[in-house]
């Protein structure tokens, strides 16, 4: 049987190849919605079939997106490449997923191979983009969103949630319960000042605490963002004599590390000590108890996101406004506050 051709669904439909590439890659010119139904019905009759690498060979992209993440093992990373997944699909497009574990030399790995496949466009959840990996976007003119991470440069184009004002909220909401003081688990001393979202949820407990008049000297730890190192360091702090009435932590993952380390104390939580974290995973509602958290819409931003990476006029004529695109923070109240 011989292959069914551009041409066959063409004269099926009683209109032009080109037509049939306009319905078929959406573009670049618009198509009579009565035309692209009968080029639609045409291709489901000759069950035509278009050749994806060809397409690709001609306009020099392919339907993949590139997703660069920093740790995949991480509940927060999972679920937001999930959401990338799902909006991609919606567009049409399919996501390949590079997991760097904060390792730079892999991150340009991962630029260089995914660019080289013609990716459509790149999505970034980068722990600090490096001077390399700038360079390797720089000399292949890639399409890049910075997801996740808030942008230093004005000509970046970004999704971001508000990390310090979603801080304040879960750092105010435990004061308000009338801890003394709230201790913060931040990030590690190679955590980025400007542009991660860890040193962002410290500021905002900085300043939360300095709206109510309380010291913040002595009152912030370090420690990785995932649970086991949490858990370590959260046994050293809970057992020390000076056990912090409550804990804010920059990650659930170092939440459900430091509930880990206080039921092996012993410890109540609420109790004898408070504990809220950020991102709102899907475990923090299976915590014991459920975990007071700060949530953000990672539907809505990885769609966003999508639709930034897949704007071929956003990098040239997008606004500030367009370019950034700010997702509000939500108190998500549990028990682990004090709450009942």
């Amino acid at each position: 049987m011989a292959k069914v051709t551009r041409d066959d669904v063409a004269r099926l439909a009683g209109t032009s190849t080109a037509v049939v590439s306009y319905v078929i890659n959406n573009g670049p010119r618009p198509v009579a919605p009565a035309t692209r139904e009968r080029v639609l019905a045409a291709i489901k009759e000759l069950g035509y079939r278009p050749d994806r690498v060809a397409q690709a060979m001609a306009s020099r992209r392919t339907d993949l997106i590139g997703m660069i993440v920093p740790d995949a093992r991480q509940p927060f990373f999972g679920e937001m490449t999930h959401a990338v997944e799902q909006a991609a699909a919606e567009r049409g497009k399919m996501v390949l997923v590079g997991n760097t574990d904060y390792v730079a030399e892999r991150e340009v790995h991962y630029l260089r191979a995914f660019l080289g496949m013609r990716v459509s466009g790149l999505i970034l959840v980068s722990h600090a983009l490096n001077d390399h990996a700038a360079a390797e976007i720089e000399a292949w003119d890639a399409r890049v969103v910075l997801l996740h991470e808030r942008p230093e440069a004005i000509d970046d184009v970004a999704v971001v949630t508000d990390d310090i004002g979603g801080a304040q909220l879960a750092v105010r909401h435990l004061l308000e319960h009338g801890y003394e003081y709230v201790a913060c688990m931040g990030g590690t001393s190679e955590t980025p000042a400007v542009g991660d979202p860890v040193s962002d949820h410290v500021e905002g407990w900085r300043r939360a605490m300095q709206e109510a008049g309380i010291s913040t000297e002595g009152r912030l730890f370090e420690a990785p963002y995932n649970r086991y190192d949490a858990y370590k360091v959260g046994l050293e702090l809970l057992s020390g004599p000076n056990r912090p009435p409550a804990i804010f932590c920059s990650t659930d993952d170092q939440a459900i590390g430091v509930l880990r380390a206080a039921r092996e104390l012993r410890l109540d939580v609420p109790g004898e000590l408070a504990v809220a974290g950020f991102d709102d995973v899907k475990e923090a509602a299976l915590t014991d108890p459920p975990l007071t958290t700060i949530a953000s819409d990672r539907s809505g931003m990885a769609r966003a996101a999508v639709d930034l990476v897949l704007d071929d006029g956003l990098r040239v004529a997008g606004s500030r406004r367009e370019r950034l695109k700010l997702f509000p923070s939500r108190l998500v109240v549990r028990r682990s506050c004090g709450c009942e």
